[in-house]
């Protein structure tokens, strides 16, 4: 796994490397260089132009623009003042190296010479802010990226696009769409969502110092970005040996007269993602729908009100029926009263492991007055629990409902503040965004997130059901209960990309996804496995 740093501790590594004799001058050469390599790898560039900040970023772009220099290619530094002007001592030596080694220099161009310079370009580095920009671009960047994203060339952002915050992910009014960023040392979460996902094009980590892994894991990575062959130990063993029982039975409760439709996609993607016995406990109100829906799955009716809503006398029937699944899901399509709330309050007192999503959080969060980490008895329990909100969700369940998370930063905040009061290593909290957050008690894994054809709806309550029904199928029980939950996240991601690529990357509905689960599931346990075998053997000839 990747670690993933917030800003403020990739500044600490940094002091920490000069610490043990790499000097802030030597880092910003390595960086430099690294990013003069990966231009020197794209197909065709032989004309580079290097757009250079007023501060450390800017420093790296005139060591890349001397080394690509050093190495035959054109090269056009643009800066918006002169070299000897830059007020930071190191840009400024940089800069001033660069210069007499023979760089050129266009200073404070207009539009129209900036559009020139550009124009002769194959490559573009963008080198002008930093990961310590946030906010709005003010002039001349904000004109400078206009002219970037209009020319057409391949643009290469170092450490971060420039706009784009390194810390939210969020970008100003001008933000860089990049081809290709290098970024620095490690991971930051701004790269991995929201606007993130849309500018950086691919990512590239350059270490720039032997000593930066042991470094970033001492700083406490705020998250690991998972690869394919971390998830080998926690995925279900294929066996020939195995009949509908071995393969795990799953619980899903939910619906409403409202809602019919979302518990019938949950119990489908538990069926589809190999559970051997899926059951579906619903009001009595919505059965027959459900049936007609369902010809493999069993429907089992409880009581409801006029409106079609679980009433307390449910809670009872669904405890008992818990006690012989695997696992169980609550919530999907569920709506909230006090008949929902009683039946959410049962199945936390239950052993089985559970899967809490949809209304059946926005019930925790009634129990809990919208602040879960002031209750951590409603979540203790020996059973796994994973819950899995979407951000306006987390955010009511984290005393936010007003201001809910808008960034991955905000999201494994608020996931930690539940985690950390409930203290055990039975609860994950799943964080829904553009990046979703696997949250336990001692680390948070990122999956790679999924396409945009996810943003749909009941795109969630096929998560769930998947969740529930992985978890059914380890016995309820995972040695690294998040990344077990980020592999099924993966899945779900994936079956996203197969649905988009047979209907359209705005065609998909949730029952597309449900389809392709099998066949994800598939593609993603084969590629782990000959990840780890590509691995191992890096390993023994290393």
């Amino acid at each position: 796994m990747q670690p993933v740093l917030n800003v403020e501790d990739i500044k600490r590594v940094e002091v920490e490397l000069t610490r043990v004799g790499v000097s802030v001058s030597e880092l910003m050469h390595r960086a430099g260089y690294a990013a003069a390599q990966e231009v020197l790898e794209l197909e065709g560039a032989k004309s580079v132009a290097v757009l250079c900040g007023m501060g450390n970023n800017g420093g790296d772009g005139w060591v890349a623009a001397e080394a690509l220099l050093a190495r035959g290619l054109k090269v056009q530094v643009v800066c918006p003042m002169d070299p000897d002007q830059i007020s930071g001592d190191l840009a400024r030596q940089v800069a001033q190296a660069a210069v007499k080694a023979g760089v050129p220099v266009t200073v404070g161009p207009s539009r129209d010479e900036l559009d020139e310079v550009l124009d002769e370009a194959d490559v573009v580095l963008d080198c002008m802010l930093g990961t310590g920009f946030h906010g709005e671009v003010r002039a001349p960047f904000d004109i400078w990226i206009e002219c970037v994203n209009a020319s057409g060339c391949r643009v290469v952002s170092v450490d971060v696009p420039s706009g784009l915050s390194a810390q939210t992910g969020q970008a100003g009014s001008a933000c860089v769409v990049a081809d290709l960023t290098v970024t620095m040392l490690a991971l930051k979460p701004g790269l991995l969502a929201d606007d993130g996902r849309d500018v950086c094009g691919a990512i590239v980590v350059a270490p720039l110092a032997e000593q930066t892994e042991r470094l970033c894991v001492e700083a406490d990575p705020v998250a690991w970005r998972t690869d394919l062959a971390d998830y080998r130990d926690v995925m279900v063993e294929t066996s020939a040996s195995v009949d509908k029982f071995t393969r795990g039975s799953v619980l899903v409760v939910g619906g409403s007269s409202r809602f019919p439709g979302a518990p019938i996609m949950a119990a489908r993607a538990a069926a589809r993602m190999g559970a051997g016995y899926v059951t579906l406990a619903v009001p009595q109100a919505i059965a027959a729908v459900c049936q007609t829906h369902l010809l493999e799955i069993p429907v089992v009716g409880l009581p409801c009100d006029v409106e079609g809503v679980l009433t307390a006398d449910a809670a009872e029937r669904v405890a008992k029926m818990a006690r012989s699944a695997s696992s169980v899901l609550v919530g999907p399509g569920m709506r909230v009263s006090g008949g929902t709330v009683a039946v959410v309050s049962a199945l936390l007192r239950s052993e089985a492991p559970l899967v809490i999503d949809a209304d059946g959080l926005n019930c925790l969060s009634r129990l809990t007055e919208g602040r879960l980490f002031d209750f951590p008895e409603f979540t203790r329990r020996d059973a796994p629990l994973i819950l899995t909100p979407h951000r306006g969700e987390l955010g009511r369940l984290s005393g936010r409902s007003e201001v809910p998370p808008t960034s991955l930063s905000e999201q494994l905040e608020c996931a930690r503040q539940i985690v950390w009061s409930d203290g055990g290593s039975e609860i994950v909290v799943v964080s829904k965004g553009s990046a979703t957050g696997c949250v336990s008690v001692d680390q948070a894994v990122l999956p790679k997130p999924g396409p945009a054809a996810l943003a749909t709806a009941g795109s969630g309550d096929v998560l769930s059901g998947m969740m529930a029904s992985y978890l059914a199928q380890v016995g309820g029980q995972s040695e690294n209960l998040p990344l077990m939950a980020a592999l099924v996240c993966e899945i779900h991601g994936y079956a996203g990309t197969v649905a988009a690529e047979r209907l359209g990357s705005r065609g998909v509905m949730a029952c597309d996804l449900i389809d392709s689960i099998g066949l994800a599931t598939d593609a993603i346990e084969e590629r782990a496995a000959l990840a780890g075998l590509e691995d191992a053997s890096e390993g023994q000839q290393a």
